[in-house]
């Protein structure tokens, strides 16, 4: 006898339900990511802190900010160092200057007051920077 008659061939027995289970399953798993990546994308926009309004004080002391970081009076925030960038300190000090020009007679006296002590302060930082 023949190994064929012993042994017939083997039917693959497809599992139609299975299938179906398997696609409910991947299409569940794939919306919950979704519902996962739009709640952590929400949720990261929700914990922003609010902005301040738009105000003359907060873009000199914007200015200021970025000034003292430029005379190595901060350590730079993407370093954490705390090098000296002469130009563009001088660049600061010379927009500063020319806000306080250009709104000259519409500021209030605080916001002079706060602009004249930025620039001043500055100054006597710039003067004192080592020239490389």
């Amino acid at each position: 006898m023949s190994e064929e008659a012993n042994n017939p061939p083997k039917k693959n027995i497809i599992d139609e339900d299975w299938k179906s289970r398997m696609e409910t399953e991947k299409e569940a798993a794939r919306r919950e990511k979704e519902k996962t990546s739009t709640t952590e994308s929400e949720s990261s926009a929700d914990r922003q802190a609010p902005l301040p309004p738009p105000t003359l004080s907060f873009l000199v002391g914007t200015m200021y900010l970025q000034g003292t970081i430029a005379l190595g009076m901060l350590p730079n925030p993407m370093t954490n160092k705390q090098d000296t960038y002469p130009e563009q300190a001088k660049h600061t000090i010379d927009l500063l200057t020319m806000l306080q020009e250009k709104t000259n007679g519409n500021r209030t006296s605080e916001e002079t007051e706060e602009l004249e002590a930025v620039l001043h302060e500055l100054r006597l930082a710039y003067l004192n920077v080592p020239k490389k």
